[in-house]
């Protein structure tokens, strides 16, 4: 099929972002284009000496109902939808006095902005766009005559094709823009449509919408077979996304989804309790520790498992200090990510070429609200972020004995680390450190015997002279349904145990850890992580 082209003779444009807009509109006016306008997008083209239109040209009616209400007309629609080559729609077109509209400029209102602002209802309401989508599907449909932008990225692409066909736009690139103009509608949508069903408290919408801005292509996925991609919401939330890269090559697939799990973990730790560190291999916890320093927080979340920690994340929730830095960088490590960095520390960091060095400005709150989404063969699953905190639930002792003030703390330590860990998970701690942990095991006496076993061989790196899991506390993400597994916690050194509780069983489990000298708390909550 032969490449029509088509003259832009009138353009349409109504930004909130201006960026750009100036000089596009200045370049599209060398090319003899009528420009049209509204509001504050005319007023700042008048400003700039250019000469534009006014929409109520077009209408016959002027901006009414504080600016709800000016493209909602057949002046405007009728310019934008009618195909050029129809007669029916050309009779139209003269019947009614309707121009033909030949590139429609439009990013919408900031509603994704306002909302993550934490601006009230009211406010985020008004900057719901109705005419600026209903204007964009109209072109993205009629694409075969209609070009339509709505980012001002383009702005480059559409004068690059202008300029080499004489004034006119190719029908590929038409229907690349109308492609994105329909995805941006979705993400917009879908952005409104969700914090409406937070705002109602209404957990399960009979339609679920989710939407993103590509925000870079990945080299590929999980393999080099698969394709991938990493898109931005609406949600505003410290992390791997809205991070600053200040060192290192691209992110990978992997690199990112262990970072994102990495700074999650950490945040569990506020910076006003002390420094945190953290070390994720393959998405799951290899080490985290509590420290005076931050080079004493790597270093206890280092020696719960060295070998793993190769080539691991490593997070941690406070400014990266030069004495960390030079610690984290003597063995081969992939990201560092942390609320800020010194120049000391930076300058550190530079001198490993490959290392990536993220900065997020801030933590995630463990207690914020927000969804989790993944993928199934034809749907989506879609549930609540776990935001549950262990410093929020009532520890009931089921025990004769209790836990020491000591063992509570490290017991409260390890059920934050546990909510991190694939399920089944086992997370032994002494002294606010990780000692060993046992993830992802289909059974969870399982993933005891592995944590113990990891305590063991980080003794022997560490040329101790016994398990690091003796006098250890042990957290477990869901209940024991046998007491297998916390009778191989007891034999591992373990002195207490935190878990949800509600087996069947829960009688057997107490009974035998009353047999161990155990004291054990149930939480009332589980942690599971798939």
């Amino acid at each position: 099929m032969p490449d029509q082209t088509r003259r832009i003779a009138r353009a349409l444009l109504s930004v909130s972002d201006k960026t750009g807009l100036e000089d596009f509109a200045r370049t599209l006016a060398g090319h003899g284009v009528e420009l049209v306008s509204t509001g504050g997008t005319r007023a700042a083209l008048s400003a700039a000496g250019l000469a534009v239109r006014d929409v109520a040209d077009l209408t016959g009616y002027p901006e009414m109902m504080d600016g709800r209400v000016k493209t909602l007309h057949p002046g405007v629609h009728g310019g934008l939808l009618a195909i050029r080559d129809n007669p029916e729609h050309q009779a139209a077109m003269l019947a009614h006095g309707i121009g033909a509209i030949d590139l429609l400029v439009v990013n919408l209102y900031p509603f994704e902005a306002t909302v993550a602002a934490g601006k009230p209802p009211a406010e985020c309401i008004e900057n719901i766009d109705i005419g600026g989508p209903a204007m964009i599907r109209a072109a993205a449909k009629n694409h075969g005559d209609v070009a339509v932008v709505v980012d001002a990225v383009d702005y480059a692409a559409v004068l690059a094709d202008m300029a080499a066909h004489r004034g006119a736009v190719t029908s590929v690139l038409r229907r690349r823009l109308a492609q994105k103009a329909y995805a941006r509608t979705a993400a917009y949508d879908a952005a409104i449509s969700n914090w409406m069903a937070a705002e109602l408290d209404i957990p399960a919408p009979h339609y679920r919408a989710v939407g993103g801005a590509l925000a870079e292509v990945m080299r590929y996925g999980e393999n080099p077979h698969q394709l991938a991609a990493l898109y931005r919401t609406a949600e505003a939330r410290p992390g791997v996304v809205s991070a600053r890269q200040l060192h290192g090559k691209q992110l990978s697939f992997n690199n990112i989804n262990d970072t994102d799990a990495a700074y999650e973990c950490v945040a569990e730790f506020a910076p006003a309790e002390g420094p945190a560190c953290v070390i994720v291999k393959h998405a799951n916890p290899c080490g985290a520790a509590q420290g005076q320093t931050l080079e004493e927080a790597y270093l206890g979340a280092l020696a719960c498992d060295p070998v793993s920690a190769f080539g691991g994340i490593v997070a941690v929730n406070r400014t990266l200090d030069a004495v960390a830095a030079r610690r984290i960088v003597e063995i081969f490590t992939e990201v560092i990510i942390a609320p800020d960095v010194t120049d000391e520390a930076l300058e550190i960091v530079r001198s490993k070429k490959n290392l990536r060095l993220l900065v997020a400005g801030a933590l995630p709150e463990p207690r914020q609200p927000g969804l989790s989404v993944r993928t199934v063969s034809g749907g989506l699953l879609v549930q609540a972020r776990d935001n549950a905190v262990v410093d929020d639930m009532e520890l009931r002792v089921v025990t004769r004995r209790a836990p020491s003030p000591a063992e509570l703390v490290d017991l409260r330590f390890a059920f934050r680390v546990a909510k991190h860990v694939k399920s089944n998970a086992i997370v032994y701690v002494k002294d606010r450190a990780t000692v060993g942990i046992g993830a992802g095991q289909m059974s969870r006496v399982d993933s005891s015997r592995i944590a113990a076993w990891k305590a063991g061989e980080a003794a022997k790196a560490l040329g101790a002279a016994e398990s690091l899991a003796k006098g250890s506390v042990v957290a477990s993400d869901a209940f024991f349904p046998f007491a297998d597994g916390l009778i191989a916690a007891a034999e591992a050194g373990a002195t207490a145990v935190i878990q949800p509780g509600g087996s069947v069983r829960d009688e057997e489990v107490i009974a035998a850890a009353d047999a161990a000298g155990l004291a054990m708390v149930f939480t009332g909550h589980r942690h599971f992580r798939h």
